[in-house]
């Protein structure tokens, strides 16, 4: 598994932006996210694998950042019994709070897309940070109970 993206918005609504490499802290979350406050919903993550499926059904092609998230991973597949697992990335770790719902602003990007990421937690997790961590594209990630 490993870290293939990293987005972050400065202000609600506005388009995201990536970027290489970034602090993720207990304090801001993502580095320059507006998001980032701590609580339950502090960092979300999208699997690339979820995201695909949730693009064959509406037959299209959308980049990523579409889907609002902080941090695009590979390898895994996110489902219910994941909640209080922690996501670790080089000496971040991230702690498993709930699903990323999707929601109506989604079919605003494309229509049918707020359904098709409903099933199967294809929407992504939300996080909270449990230890800060530099992180950058292409670093390992692990799931650990």
């Amino acid at each position: 598994m490993q870290l293939l993206d990293i987005a972050f918005r400065p202000k609600s609504r506005a388009p995201m932006q990536t970027k290489a490499e970034t602090m993720v802290s207990k304090v801001a979350g993502v580095e320059h996210d507006f998001r980032g406050k701590p609580g339950k919903r502090q960092v979300t993550v999208l699997s690339i694998e979820q995201w695909q499926l949730a693009c064959d059904e509406v037959k299209a092609t959308l980049p990523w950042t579409v889907r609002r998230a902080n941090l695009l991973v590979e390898g895994v597949s996110f489902d219910p019994s994941m909640v209080g697992q922690q996501i670790k990335i080089g000496q971040l770790i991230l702690l498993i709070t709930r699903e990323t719902d999707p929601c109506p602003r989604m079919d605003a990007q494309h229509q049918g897309l707020t359904q098709a990421l409903t099933p199967d937690w294809r929407g992504g997790v939300c996080c909270r940070v449990i230890s800060d961590g530099r992180v950058k594209v292409g670093d390992q990630v692990t799931i650990q109970k």
